[in-house]
């Protein structure tokens, strides 16, 4: 299993590293190895949150999320979408910006000697609008998860009074409206404010579309099948799990802002940073998203996917934090490791109980059988 499901990945990552080494060196072989860590480890918590939705598609849908999934990934996060972000802020157009790019200022200057802001600079200068759209997404996607009644509960005292609360609709959707009103009269720069406010509006606009369109399409599916049994999970299909992937990749496009922006205080070339966050990182994250699902691991590790949502949680207030103020990438990516950590070993705490109060039971049974029939 594991073989068959990290194996593209381990290809993958060997060409990229190979192209690395011809395109710049030892250095540039390097550099596209510490991105691809990365990326993986900012982004852990996006696998399992991604398992979670996966596990609905079907086999078709998984591989497409593999496959097409990674080229968006790749092409679109971690090359186009920063030289559209920069093509915009400085009125150029894509191909000047991507000779911006791969030629920036001696000794890693802010600005040329003309004056004219580097790519890297540019990049900066739009964190606030990226880090308030991805964060808005995030925790919205963080609230709807929290304040959904669920029969298991990992922060029991936390998560079953917002359950409670969260029996108001719209519960989610003011907390985050609040919290966008805050950010941006508080934290952001004050000639960011009004970017930031109309960014995070769109990040929440997209949220609810996408996650929406999903429901209704995958409700729309589950009536027109059996009822599901006890731990039986509805496969979406047609326009419901093309919407699902749809909301996987609006949800990896979210993930992937804090490790783009990251990445420039590593490097700026784009071609290192698309083989080491695009192709290493991002096939290594589509590869443990399809071994959760493949090996049943949220079902086997009760309390996993709570700590991913959790870790969204934090990783929604650290974009929006960011909107104003620089924080460590490392510290991010530690935020939501070790999270999920404190998840996973709850889990395993939590199986090892009952394993024990099941062996005792059964234990218990044979004896009162045993004595019965010597009776």
């Amino acid at each position: 299993m594991f073989v068959r499901v990290f194996a593209l990945s381990f290809i993958v990552t060997v060409v990229s590293l190979v192209v690395a080494l011809i395109y710049g060196g030892p250095e540039a072989l390097i550099l596209a190895a510490i991105l691809g860590v990365l990326e993986v480890s900012l982004s852990f918590d996006n696998a399992v949150v991604n398992a979670s939705v996966l596990q609905r598609l079907s086999q078709f849908w998984q591989r497409m999320f593999l496959t097409i999934g990674v080229l968006i990934a790749v092409f679109g996060m971690r090359l186009v979408f920063p030289l559209v972000i920069v093509a915009i802020g400085a009125h150029l157009d894509p191909v000047k910006a991507f000779e911006l790019a791969l030629n920036p200022p001696a000794d890693g200057a802010a600005y040329f000697p003309d004056g004219r802001p580097s790519y890297e600079t540019l990049l900066n200068e739009a964190n606030p609008k990226i880090a308030a759209f991805g964060g808005m997404f995030l925790l919205m996607l963080f609230l709807d998860f929290v304040c959904t009644r669920r029969e298991i509960t990992w922060l029991s005292w936390l998560e079953r009074p917002l359950a409670r609360i969260g029996r108001f609709p719209m519960f989610p959707t003011v907390v985050s409206m609040v919290a966008l009103v805050l950010i941006a009269g508080i934290v952001a720069p004050d000639n960011k404010a009004d970017v930031v406010m109309v960014a995070g509006v769109l990040g929440m606009v997209t949220y609810i579309l996408v996650n929406g369109l999903s429901e209704a399409l995958d409700g729309e599916h589950a009536a027109d099948m059996e009822r599901p049994g006890p731990g039986r999970v509805v496969v979406a299909t047609g326009r419901a799990a093309f919407f699902g992937f749809l909301y996987l990749e609006v949800l990896d496009a979210s993930f992937s802002f804090d490790g783009v922006i990251g990445a420039f205080a590593i490097t700026a070339d784009p071609i290192i940073i698309a083989l080491g966050l695009g192709l290493i990182g991002s096939m290594f994250v589509r590869s443990i998203t399809v071994y959760l699902v493949r090996q049943g691991t949220l079902s086997e590790y009760r309390y996993l996917e709570h700590g991913a949502h959790w870790a969204i949680g934090a990783l929604a207030v650290v974009l929006l934090y960011s909107t104003g103020h620089h924080l460590n990438e490392v510290v991010t990516g530690m935020i939501g490791v070790t999270i999920i950590a404190a998840a996973f070993i709850s889990s395993v705490v939590y199986n090892r109980r009952h394993r024990s109060t099941d062996g005792d039971a059964e234990e218990h049974d044979d004896l009162t059988t045993a004595s019965a029939s010597a009776r």
